[in-house]
């Protein structure tokens, strides 16, 4: 009995995918429950499996195909067993079946096209007298006697032009779904909020002094090491606490601000096809040791491309960590809607200024990129203030709750 693999429902807001890969071909025997394709969303890559044990014996949708969601892209016949393996049906003679039409269709005897090459005369501009319009010897005579207009004088040589665009080595990539969706996202962040960005140092000496001490027993205690992320969530979310229009976003539709009563914490994880930033959901009330669990759990689901919608949507602020690889200073993109991005940076050994000398501490430079429509310069700057207070004195994150 033939079953159709249908497109399934991916999430509210997804009605298309991408036929990323499949994972089985035209005449392989399936199980139930076993892989047989990979679809590409805006968010997240979905596997459809078997529904029964068969044979695949139709793909309906090939690799880069956009389907929809319901749509059949495949049959199984359910029950089969698997013969001999199955050749897939080319669409379209062999290449070299059919001969290809000579380029520019000049047709010449072999003594005309020796004579045009010895003269330099291209035969797409001879006219042809012979039968059919076939190009002969006295044709291409006639081309080499026509007088040819005189050139203008040159005073000098021109340099020569460099190789036309389509001469130089190109490589084209098709753009994955998820990294239009990505390009789209930041655009329309960049065409919406007046997006503005202020700048801060801060001294990590203490955190790293607070973290290098407590290390050992920390991962001994809760089984996860103990990273700087957990100290600047904490951070955050004790200035977000302070400045909540940092926390808000703006519903354009009725011309209102939504203040948020909650704090989902957006962490950027950097992968290979784009950047990803799943949520930590009420990360204020969570402890050190579970916001360091639960960003390596989203961490290695994202490698794993294991992430869901349910990791992805909502929050309520971002925080991106460009320090990991190497960024010393950037303006960091909204993660729209949301009006708020804290962009960490690397930690460099730097001369500062304490009380009247001069000593070498580990600085780390932070931005604060924020919605100007709604959050003013003034509160973006002791937002960010705020932020520095906290990881320079990371007791008080304790108090901050």
């Amino acid at each position: 009995m033939p079953l159709e693999i249908v497109v399934p429902q991916m999430g509210e807001s997804i009605v298309e995918a991408t036929v990323a890969q499949w994972l089985k071909k035209p005449g392989e025997a399936v199980k139930a429950r076993e892989a047989l394709v990979e679809l590409e969303t805006d968010k997240v890559n979905q596997v459809i499996e078997a529904d029964a044990d068969g044979v695949l014996t139709q793909i309906l949708a090939e690799v880069g195909a956009t389907v929809a969601v319901g749509q059949a892209i495949g049959v199984i016949e359910a029950g089969a067993t698997a013969s001999a393996p199955a050749t897939a049906p080319t669409q379209a003679a062999a290449k070299g079946d059919t001969p290809a039409p000579t380029s520019g269709g000049a047709d010449a005897t072999p003594v005309a096209a020796a004579m045009a090459a010895a003269n330099n005369v291209p035969l797409d501009g001879v006219a042809g007298t012979g039968p059919a319009g076939k190009i002969g010897k006295a044709d291409v005579e006639a081309k080499i006697a026509t007088p040819k207009a005189a050139a203008p004088p040159v005073a000098a040589p021109a340099p020569l032009p460099p190789a036309p665009p389509s001469e130089r080595p190109i490589e084209r990539i098709p753009m994955a779904r998820k990294r239009k969706a990505i390009a789209n996202n930041l655009k329309n962040a960049q065409n919406t909020a007046a997006i503005l960005t202020t700048f801060n140092e801060v001294d990590m000496s203490k955190v790293m002094e607070l973290r290098t001490r407590r290390k050992a027993d920390f991962e001994s205690r809760f089984g996860v090491g103990l990273g700087f992320m957990s100290f600047f969530t904490k951070a955050t979310i004790g200035a977000l606490k302070q400045f909540p229009m940092v926390n808000a976003e703006i519903d354009d539709a009725r011309g209102e601000i939504i203040l948020k009563k909650y704090y989902d914490i957006g962490i950027a994880v950097g992968l290979e096809d784009g950047l990803v930033v799943p949520i930590i959901r009420d990360a204020d009330k969570l402890s050190f040791a579970a916001i360091e669990k639960k960003i390596k759990e989203l961490a290695g689901k994202a490698k794993e491309g294991k992430l869901g919608l349910a990791d992805l949507t909502g929050g309520s602020f971002s925080i991106t960590n460009g320090g990991t690889f190497g960024s010393m200073l950037s303006t960091p993109i909204l993660n729209y809607p949301q009006v708020g991005i804290l962009g960490m940076h690397n930690i460099v050994k730097r001369p500062v200024v304490v009380g009247d000398e001069i000593v070498i501490r580990p600085i780390m430079y932070l931005a604060l990129s924020y919605d100007h429509r709604i959050i003013d310069g003034s509160t973006a700057v002791r937002f960010l203030v705020k932020i520095k207070e906290l990881i320079e004195d990371p007791e008080t994150l304790l108090l901050e709750g």
